[in-house]
């Protein structure tokens, strides 16, 4: 009878527990069914529809492949504030490789390209071409290749200076800057713009002092009966003064046709130095010009003009390629009024170094005890 009653037990506990399992199985496979059918009402995805997103690491390595194959690809670039941008990354086709490009040195100028530079001098001189003389007493005091006719650059505006003051043309008159005036053959630049209306006083500043092309070309555009006119004064007046071995073709010194002897130049500083707005222009030491409504400041192109060390009553420098580094001066030195002419010297500072050397050589035989004590004097220091 326990025995019956044992297997009754279990038989109705089995049958229970078969019960709660078809119960708790009917709602999942309910849900199953209902994702079922709304996947099938679902349309397929078409082909020219986006893609999922690939992987960061994807993406990079698929913009690696397209840049080595010559492509382009967007990359993005994060931002100092956090935001990011994006930009085309321009990959180098292996069909154009980079090509390494080929520097051009600057061309000799006359003077090397002669052998004036091998010429040796008592004071080792940097300039191939060099002359110095006593104003008052003509004494050559030092000479190196002075018969050498050379471009001379920009030494030629001292002659443009001289003859728009001999022109006694209105200094007030105001005077534009042209197209013209550009240099189209060393494209050297300028900072008077086309359009710069200046008075001819103020681009005479300009030319002498600062060495300004656009200036001196427009002093010689101007001029009465234009420019072919001023060039021909320019020949005229260098023939008038003695200087037979200069010939000038333009007004700037910019082209190298502009040729001239230190002999001959030091007769022109001779004859410049005796108009004295030539004196005041070529040694001042800078000038201001209202361009619009701003202020320009231009400075000399020689240092020594703020030199306590120099007298220097009128000086011009020059370069171009052709001419290499050319400077002229009247200065007093030792109460001497010399001339100094420096041609073709090779390094950007050598002309001024090799008007030192001249100095100090000056002073030296003027005063020789003078300088034997100061030299002890400092030893002794």
């Amino acid at each position: 009878m326990q025995v019956r009653n044992r297997i009754a037990a279990r038989f109705f506990h089995a049958l229970a527990f078969v019960a709660l399992s078809v119960s708790l199985a009917a709602p999942a496979a309910h849900g199953a069914e209902k994702k079922r059918a709304v996947a099938a009402k679902k349309p397929a995805v078409s082909a020219t529809e986006k893609r999922p997103v690939a992987k960061s690491s994807d993406k990079q390595a698929r913009k690696t492949a397209e840049v080595s194959r010559g492509k382009s690809a967007r990359v993005a670039v994060t931002l100092s504030k956090g935001k990011t941008t994006t930009t085309r990354l321009a990959a180098r086709s292996a069909k154009a490789p980079l090509r390494a490009v080929a520097f051009t040195p600057p061309p000799q100028s006359f003077g090397k390209i002669a052998g004036l530079h091998e010429v040796q001098d008592p004071l080792s001189l940097q300039s191939s071409v060099a002359l110095v003389i006593d104003q008052d007493t003509q004494e050559v005091l030092l000479s190196k290749n002075e018969g050498a006719v050379l471009p001379i650059a920009s030494l030629t505006k001292l002659m443009t200076g001289l003859l728009v003051s001999e022109s006694r043309l209105d200094m007030n008159e105001s005077i534009t800057i042209t197209q013209d005036d550009v240099d189209t053959e060393k494209f050297s630049r300028s900072r008077l713009s086309v359009g710069t209306t200046l008075t001819r006083g103020e681009l005479m500043h300009l030319a002498l002092m600062s060495s300004e092309n656009r200036a001196a070309h427009a002093l010689g555009r101007t001029y009465p009966g234009g420019l072919e006119a001023f060039v021909a004064r320019m020949n005229a007046k260098a023939r008038q003064i003695g200087m037979r071995s200069t010939h000038y073709v333009e007004p700037t010194g910019l082209s190298s046709g502009n040729q001239s002897s230190a002999r001959d130049l030091a007769q022109l500083v001779s004859v410049a130095h005796n108009d004295a707005l030539l004196r005041e222009l070529t040694t001042s030491p800078g000038y201001e010009v209202e361009v619009g409504s701003r202020t320009l400041q231009f400075n000399n192109t020689n240092r020594l003009v703020k030199s306590p060390l120099w007298d220097i009553g009128l000086q011009k420098t020059g370069f171009i390629n052709e001419a290499g580094r050319c400077l002229v001066m009247q200065a007093q030195v030792s109460g001497r009024k010399l001339i100094m002419v420096f041609l073709d010297s090779a390094g950007k500072f050598s002309r001024l170094a090799d008007a030192e050397r001249v100095r100090t050589w000056v002073e030296q035989r003027s005063h020789p005890a003078g300088h034997m004590l100061a030299r002890t004097e400092h030893g002794n220091s």
